[in-house]
């Protein structure tokens, strides 16, 4: 077809996590939790007038999250959840010839950003433990290189760059390539170690960095994430947006779930405890399984990934299965928890995870 780009019949299309009826779905990374009454509250009053186009500029959104989060209005640039500012980014710095890098696995729209845009996509390998491995990365750099990505804590593996881990690739790395910490499950990260996006975006000119609200604060069905980058990379980001792409709802969503920290802790708190309720599960019962800093933790099930999840399947469970990798299972509610613990220890034996 000569009206189809020659990239585009390559390109793998974007896998959702599956939902099956009546099965538990564990396949997302959702928050299983509705939305705060006090957000829901403000989307309703709102609802009654999306016969309107939204704030092009978000200005309310924009300004609130530079307060909460001491940084400029003029370095937050917004759009319909973190991968689509993910893709400003990458539309706004590489192009035909350029390279992105990125961790693999990783968040597997990565690639396919990176595609659309013309760019050539550089995948490196994670360790044997499933983390960035940093050194490579860095060994991957070449004069077309033009951003990087790093996912911290990484979806789907759980594991997170240190902050000495961070300053020391961030030190290395040419300046005039943009790094991108990507902090989509900074929430629920309660790893005193790890790298803080923010802080090396204040110490470092070539860092932006990722936040959405789908995760913890519960918006996925609303989509409204941002970047926080300095100001020339922010400003670049707004050219290439989709105008209107944060909708009313969204940026009124977005502002009240600002307002309720307090409330959203308490659910932070309750997918942290349930988090290490699943693992110590799995590891009483001889299954190596390595630690999470997300909402959601990583079967390292290799050629039995296909098997595994079509035996959670059967047994009413759906989780996100990566084939010839592993399975990623989001933290649900304690109940769809004890029911993923159930199917799972029935349906496998120990020495199928390693």
């Amino acid at each position: 077809m000569v009206y189809q780009r020659e990239v585009v019949a390559s390109l793998p299309a974007y896998v959702q996590g599956k939902s099956i009826p009546s099965a538990v779905k564990l396949s997302s990374n959702e928050n299983p939790y509705p939305p705060l009454a006090s957000v829901l509250e403000v989307v309703r009053e709102q609802a009654g007038s999306f016969n309107l186009y939204p704030d092009m500029s978000a200005r309310e959104l924009v300004e609130r999250i530079a307060r909460h989060l001491d940084v400029k209005p003029s370095e937050v640039a917004v759009g319909a959840g973190s991968v689509e500012v993910a893709a400003q980014l990458i539309h706004a710095c590489a192009g035909e010839g350029d390279e992105v890098m990125f961790a693999w696995r990783s968040f597997e729209a990565y690639p396919i950003l990176t595609r659309v845009a013309g760019a050539t996509p550089v995948p490196v390998p994670l360790t044997a433990d499933d983390r960035h491995d940093l050194d490579a990365m860095l060994a991957a750099i070449t004069d077309r290189t033009r951003l990087i990505l790093v996912c911290t804590p990484n979806n789907p593996t759980g594991a997170v760059v240190t902050r000495h881990e961070m300053q020391a690739f961030l030190d290395r790395v040419p300046s005039g390539i943009l790094v991108v910490i990507d902090e989509a499950y900074t929430h629920f990260d309660d790893d005193p170690e790890s790298a803080s996006g923010l802080e090396f975006f204040r110490s470092y000119d070539n860092v932006a960095v990722l936040h959405t609200f789908s995760k913890a604060y519960g918006l996925a069905g609303l989509r409204v994430g941002y970047a926080v980058a300095h100001e020339e990379v922010a400003a670049n980001l707004r050219r290439v947006a989709v105008p209107f792409g944060v909708s009313a709802l969204a940026q009124t969503a977005a502002v009240a779930s600002l307002d309720a920290e307090e409330e959203l802790q308490d659910r932070i708190d309750l997918i942290r405890s349930e988090r290490v309720r699943l693992l110590a599960a799995l590891r009483q019962e001889g299954m190596e399984v390595f630690d999470s800093m997300g909402n959601f933790i990583w079967l390292r099930t290799g050629e039995n990934t296909v098997a595994i999840d079509q035996a959670l399947r059967d047994r009413g469970i759906v989780a996100r299965a990566f084939p010839g990798d592993g399975i990623r299972v989001t933290i649900g509610t304690p109940d769809m928890n004890d029911s993923f613990i159930a199917a799972i220890l029935s349906a496998v034996r120990p020495n199928e995870l390693s």
